[in-house]
């Protein structure tokens, strides 16, 4: 049985802190974490490919032959020179075989999720964890909060990558630079191993921002769930 990624404890406490937090505003701020948020299918093929190019043409360069091979395996050398179209065309397959065998071994390594993620380039991983969290965003209508001051604090745990997504209403009352500390908390606690940790200093740093900007008001309803939504693996 899979592990759960947090306990039931800790997720009380961000509910908690999220509950905690509102008291002090009108808005709204709701927690993710993905385990991961994409599979990057196409980064094994992506080296496999590079790989199978490259490397045999740099073993050309760097004096291997491909007839080394026949030899090493017991193969007659050609002594006839009507001979020489039969030893061209034993080389380009051997070329050929090296390249096949290059792109089947370096689709497998790659294939490992650590070595995937591993070799997954740190933009395309900001990219993908940005768009999921936009996705995520819209597609739970996190955007129709009444003022537009919704708040996603979103950790993905594969990609090392946090976002933290504030809705028109706050964007426009708060600056980018404050929603840094929000996600520096966030990936403190990410880095120590203490996840829970990590939403609940968050959410109090967003809740300092929301406060500041969006006071509470008499007619205020909650809008957004207090929990932690914990995506599927």
């Amino acid at each position: 049985m899979t592990r759960p990624l947090l306990s039931e404890l800790d997720q009380a406490r961000i509910v908690q802190a999220v509950i905690e937090a509102e008291r002090a505003t009108a808005g709204e701020i709701h927690c993710v974490l993905a385990p991961e948020v994409a599979e990057d299918s196409e980064i094994p093929l992506i080296w496999a490919v590079a790989a199978a190019l490259a490397l045999p043409a740099l073993a050309l360069l760097a004096g291997f032959r491909p007839e080394m091979l026949t030899r090493l395996f017991g193969g007659w050398s050609v002594g006839h020179a009507a001979a020489q179209d039969g030893a061209i065309l034993s080389a380009l397959l051997t070329y050929v075989g090296l390249q096949g065998a290059t792109f089947l071994a370096v689709a497998l390594l790659v294939s490992l999720p650590s070595v995937r993620r591993a070799l997954t380039p740190p933009n395309i991983k900001k990219a993908r964890v940005r768009q999921a969290a936009m996705d995520y965003f819209l597609a739970k209508d996190l955007h129709r909060t009444r003022d537009r001051t919704g708040v996603l604090i979103f950790a993905a745990l594969a990609e090392h990558r946090v976002e933290v997504i504030a809705d028109e209403g706050i964007h426009a009352m708060a600056p980018d630079a404050p929603w840094n500390a929000v996600v520096e908390d966030l990936v403190a606690g990410l880095r120590r191993g203490a996840i829970a940790d990590g939403f609940v200093e968050a959410i109090a740093s967003a809740a300092t921002i929301l406060a500041a900007h969006v006071p509470p008001r008499p007619d205020d309803l909650n809008e957004l769930p207090d929990g932690l939504t914990i995506l599927p693996r």
